[in-house]
């Protein structure tokens, strides 16, 4: 199939007319039409039904452009990758990270990159931890940030700090400077992450180890909207102190204290094993790694000072064999 044909029907079709894809070939009308009825004969088929005010793919069209969407993709990702090779000078590489870690660490990190490489483009996909190692399996992604339970034996990972997951309240909740214990949790106001999130595994994970259920008034799917609650009304949430220090900061909320259950999960830079990192992605891990090792940023350390110490059981987060 002539390439140059197939260019010429590609972004007709993308453009919705002949003279809007010409004007994207920087080409003539005229010579653009050629192209066109060129494929139709070389195909034996009509691509495109020729309308008042621009054209229509046929259903062979419909076929031939899912098929020209994949070839010229490709054709795109070669030429970046060949660009990685040549230098960070341009480059597109597509990371991945589950939520806490998509939302309140890794825009930093692309802030600093793009600060030194500005031309290098980053797509950041936030997800969750099981979809972001699938995204490395199958190579949708080239570099990905983790702070739940992944297959080590098909990624290698490179720790970045902790997190812990603690119990949050507005600064004037009634049991803002009170000590809880764990039971004292069960039957009060307490909003958590949707089942299925690492976060509420965790803390699901933690109670039962202590022989206690959990049952949560409320399950909201994003921090932020959490956050917003916690200001609104009297209530509770257990979530990780990486997304809320800057209200904890602020003064806005306030770690509430339980004597018998710390939470706290490590958190990772993961990439396939057997797979080296290009230019961009080397550059972007060694960013990370001189930032995490140079600063807390990584590990959230509480931000007030705590009360007189009493006995207390560390729950450690889940270790990367047990279920997510």
């Amino acid at each position: 199939m002539n390439f140059t044909h197939l260019l010429a029907f590609y972004e007709v079709a993308r453009a919705g007319s002949v003279s809007a894809g010409a004007e994207r070939l920087h080409v003539s009308q005229p010579a653009v039409t050629r192209e066109i009825r060129e494929l139709e004969d070389r195909v034996g088929l009509i691509l495109f039904d020729r309308l008042p005010r621009g054209v229509a793919l046929t259903e062979a069209g419909k076929t031939l452009f899912e098929y020209a969407d994949r070839i010229f993709s490709l054709a795109d990702g070669a030429e970046n990758q060949l660009k990685e090779l040549a230098g960070l000078g341009a480059g597109h590489m597509k990371i991945g990270a589950s939520a806490t870690l998509g939302v309140y660490f890794v825009p930093d990190m692309i802030a600093r990159f793009n600060s030194t490489y500005p031309r290098v483009a980053i797509d950041l996909t936030v997800t969750n931890t099981e979809r972001v190692e699938t995204g490395l399996r199958d190579l949708t992604f080239s570099l990905g940030f983790v702070e739940g339970p992944f297959d080590d034996t098909v990624l290698h990972a490179h720790p970045i700090g902790s997190d812990e997951i603690a119990v949050v309240a507005a600064t004037g909740h009634p049991r803002a400077n009170q000590r809880l214990r764990a039971g004292d949790l069960v039957d009060q106001v307490v909003i958590m992450r949707e089942p299925g999130s690492g976060t509420r595994a965790i803390v699901e994970q933690a109670y039962a180890r202590a022989g206690l259920q959990i049952e949560p008034l409320m399950s909201v799917s994003d921090t932020e909207a959490i956050k917003r609650m916690l200001l609104a009304q009297h209530a509770l949430a257990y979530v990780s102190l990486l997304s809320v220090r800057n209200e904890i900061r602020r003064g806005e909320l306030t770690i509430i204290e339980v004597d018998d259950l710390r939470i706290e999960r490590p958190l990772h830079m993961v990439w396939n094993k057997g797979r080296s990192l290009s230019p961009s992605n080397q550059a972007l891990f060694d960013l990370v790694v001189a930032t995490t090792a140079a600063t807390t940023t990584g590990t959230q350390k509480r931000q007030k000072p705590p009360k007189p110490p009493k006995p207390r059981k560390t729950v450690a987060a889940p270790s990367e064999n047990d279920a997510a």
